[in-house]
């Protein structure tokens, strides 16, 4: 999965408009126009379509955690300037303040079941005996579960 599309589907999943995808950028420290979110919300094929850099959704994932959790006292996180799926689905968890059963509860959710060992993998430091690279299947569920947990239905 690349940025946009992983955009696209946290977009989906809280059903987020253009000008609050701003606002979430903007708590990130980059003040982005709805222009630009609009480019980076299309697909490859879409004419406009702008590629989101690693650090452009950082800067937008510490804008959710922001947002979900209220600003963080002292010096604020600088953006990672490259990006993993082990990094993303950590920032999300840490955006929506779950816990490791809620994780595996979305995960079940999107019919995809794992361990909470296989879970904890996911969140180690890369070079420790037990980290284990999340890859985009995973990173895709877990949206998908988080979508089915707080997309509001119309």
């Amino acid at each position: 999965m690349d940025n946009n599309d992983i955009l696209r589907r946290i977009r989906y999943a809280f059903d987020f408009s253009d000008p609050k995808m701003a606002d979430l950028f903007a708590l990130g420290g980059l003040e982005a126009t709805r222009e630009q979110v609009a480019g980076w919300l299309k697909r490859e094929d879409e004419p406009s379509y702008e590629e989101l850099s690693d650090r452009g959704l950082a800067v937008f994932l510490n804008g959710l955690i922001t947002h979900r959790r209220g600003k963080k006292e002292g010096p604020q996180p600088e953006p990672e300037t490259r990006l993993t799926n082990n990094i993303i689905f950590k920032k999300l968890k840490i955006a929506l303040n779950l816990t490791s059963d809620e994780v595996l509860e979305m995960l079940a959710r999107a019919d995809f079941g794992m361990s909470k060992h296989e879970l904890s993998a996911f969140f180690r430091k890369p070079g420790h005996k037990h980290y284990r690279e999340c890859k985009d299947q995973i990173l895709r569920n877990f949206i998908k579960g988080m979508q089915v947990t707080y997309r509001v239905k119309r």
